[in-house]
């Protein structure tokens, strides 16, 4: 049986670790059973994809991209049309109005601390994990995939495979087939990483509506190495029932190879 390993987003600013911009609690500790995981059972694991959460400081999703009235940015703001269309919320770059007027009849928006900058600490794979990650590669004579994901700063990208609203004129940001290979040659695809009640929750939905609901068949969600973000945990418990329905199966990462 193959085993495949998909770990979401499991980077410093997500830890409940100083100075990380986006604390989920529970996160560090879901990161080191995740390493334990690994170096217990690498053997096992046949392949392992990252993905990473990366960002510009002008994003559409932080506050630079966007002014007030008075020259104020938003900071844990949600931001709708109707907010644009009255001025009290407008792109800093006034060009890219009709752009974010077009966006956000597509989607909503809600503009965070400024997170997962490339380059910085925050972008970095948790340390324990990442130790993990590179002596799995040299025992197993082999490199784990890793998917970028938010390098685009005109549309969010929660899900790993596909921006909230994909661009026609950049790839990157449109659900890609060719990254799945690893995926759909497993018999089991193993879940963890931050956070259960968004970018894992975006994820796995993006899979199960592009290769269908039967895939979630294969897949074992690893109840102890995912956390949602504070407030939103009945969002993950929703997140947790439809696929569970659909036939994916949770499981701690102490069990799940008994």
């Amino acid at each position: 049986m193959r085993h495949h390993l998909l770990i979401i987003d499991p980077q410093n600013d997500f830890c409940d670790l100083p100075p990380a911009a986006l604390p989920v609690s529970g996160a560090n500790a879901d990161l080191q059973r995740l390493a334990q995981l690994i170096s217990r059972h690498g053997e096992q694991l046949d392949g392992i994809t990252v993905t990473l959460d990366s960002h510009h400081r002008y994003d559409i999703a932080h506050p630079a991209f966007w002014r007030g009235p008075n020259g104020e940015s938003p900071l844990h703001t949600p931001i709708s049309l109707e907010d644009v269309d009255s001025g009290r919320w407008l792109p800093a770059d006034p060009s890219l109005l009709a752009e974010v007027r077009a966006y956000l009849q597509q989607s909503s928006l809600y503009v965070w601390p400024p997170h997962c900058l490339v380059g910085s600490w925050g972008h970095n794979i948790q340390q324990n994990l990442n130790e993990a990650l590179q002596q799995w590669e040299c025992q197993r004579q082999r490199v784990m995939q890793l998917l970028f994901k938010g390098l685009n700063p005109l549309t969010e990208h929660f899900s790993a495979f596909e921006a909230d609203v994909p661009r026609a004129d950049d790839p990157a940001t449109c659900f890609d087939r060719s990254q799945l290979p690893p995926l759909l040659a497993a018999d089991r695809v193993l879940i963890g990483g931050e956070a259960l009640s968004h970018c894992v929750a975006s994820s796995v939905r993006s899979l199960l509506r592009h290769l269908g609901p039967d895939f979630a068949r294969k897949l074992i969600l690893l109840e102890d190495c995912s956390s949602p973000v504070p407030g939103f945990e009945a969002q993950a418990q929703d997140f947790v029932t439809e696929i569970s329905r659909l036939g994916a199966r949770l499981q701690r990462s102490t069990t799940v190879f008994d």
